[in-house]
């Protein structure tokens, strides 16, 4: 017999358990990222149409709320609440599904009316 024969084979062992760990990590980081297009996905759709109801307030609740609903519809996202409160229009988005669903709330609406104080950044002038 030749000595040495025990390790014939071995680096096949090795060489399949590397690419085993390699696949696990790429997953990971595919899901990672699938996850953070979806967030971005569900940001983008929830802020357009909190724009949307927020720019049709005038015209009523659920006016507004079917104006946000096309444009989240639009993102590839969908409505999930919508309120509108005088100019103010707060809604929820969600984007994915299964364990990749995604939901965010935006708000718009017009500023509110700020008075600077002395010393926070304005001048006042006797």
């Amino acid at each position: 017999m030749r000595g040495g024969d025990g390790d014939r084979g071995s680096a096949t062992v090795w060489s399949v358990g590397a690419i085993a760990v390699l696949c696990v990590v790429f997953g990971v980081i595919l899901a990672l990222g699938q996850a953070a297009v979806t967030r971005h996905r569900a940001a983008g759709g929830a802020d357009l149409a909190a724009l949307a109801a927020a720019d049709h307030w005038a015209e009523g609740t659920e006016a507004a709320c079917a104006r946000a609903a096309g444009a989240a519809g639009a993102q590839g996202t969908r409505l999930v609440r919508c309120v509108v409160v005088g100019e103010i229009a707060d809604v929820t988005a969600a984007s994915g599904t299964g364990p990749f669903t995604v939901e965010v709330r935006a708000r718009a609406g017009p500023p509110e009316a700020v008075t600077p104080t002395p010393g926070e950044g304005s001048s006042v002038v006797p």
